[in-house]
This record gives C-alpha cells, sequence and structure tokens, in this order.
C-alpha cells in the first residue's frame, strides 16, 4: 500500500496517464500516440511533475517539427500574454516542478521563458528560419538524444 497522500488533482492526473487520443482531419498528419509510447513508465513513479512535462514537451516539438519544411523551425507562442513569439533552442526542467524554455525572440534578443508545470501553457509555432542558416535547427531531435541519454 503507497502511503503517499495526493490532491485530487494529482490523482486525477495520475489516473489520467498515459492514456493518449487524438484524431486529426488529414490522416497524414503526424500522430502523438507512437511518440507517447516512448515515455514507457507510468506517471508517480521516480519522476517529478516537472520531469513528466519536460519529457511530454519534447515529444510534441518533435512531432511537431515532422510537419515543418526546410525554410521554418519551431518556435513557441506564450499563451495569455504579450510577451511574443520564442524560437526554442533549448528546454530543461528544475524539480520538482519547473520547466523552463531558452532561445530568443522575433528580434533576436535573447528569451528565457521560467513555468510552473501547473501553469504550462504553450503554442508550438513555425518560423522562418533565419537567413544566415542552411538548414533549420531541430530541437526535438536533440531534445529526445539527450533524454536518451540520461
Amino acid at each position: 500500500m503507497d502511503d503517499k497522500i495526493e490532491t485530487s488533482a494529482e490523482a486525477a492526473e495520475a489516473h489520467a496517464m498515459p492514456r493518449f487520443h487524438e484524431v486529426h482531419s488529414d490522416p497524414d498528419q503526424p500522430c502523438m500516440k507512437a511518440a507517447a509510447k516512448a515515455l514507457g513508465d507510468k506517471p508517480g513513479g521516480d519522476k517529478s511533475a516537472a520531469q513528466w512535462a519536460y519529457e511530454r514537451m519534447i515529444l510534441y516539438i518533435q512531432n511537431f517539427e515532422k510537419t515543418l519544411d526546410e525554410e521554418h523551425e519551431v518556435a513557441m507562442g506564450f499563451v495569455g500574454g504579450d510577451a511574443g513569439v520564442l524560437r526554442i533552442e533549448g528546454m530543461g526542467y528544475f524539480d520538482p516542478d519547473i520547466v523552463t524554455f531558452y532561445g530568443e525572440d522575433a528580434s533576436g534578443a535573447r528569451t528565457q521563458l521560467v513555468q510552473h508545470v501547473g501553469q504550462l501553457s504553450v503554442m508550438l509555432r513555425a518560423l522562418p528560419k533565419p537567413a544566415k542558416v542552411a538548414a533549420p535547427n531541430r530541437i526535438g531531435f536533440r531534445l529526445a538524444e539527450d533524454l536518451a541519454k540520461a
């Protein structure tokens, strides 16, 4: 028997994970179902809420990048604010409940978003890659590669 006390929200989230369902109007649209299986274990184990959010964001970023052509890169819009858009160059987490995104804004200024997992609400966007760069930056691949090493 587990002696851990959970809030009703934690119990509901643990019960809901790792279920996944997604439908698209375009049947060729990349689906998260296969990617979600990559997480493997169930929530509530040794992973914090921050680590779970980090790992799921990696999957969403990778899946989004599959829809991009060679002229675009993934960026994120800040939902509910006027802070603009961040071209994602890095991502991390700080246990137990913080996720952070690193990059630059549309003007090229260095930008970092520090977000509590309870407030995590981002919009992935396609931005044209910088003209000075030959190939688009695919951060999702590097994030997943790093996760596999851990």
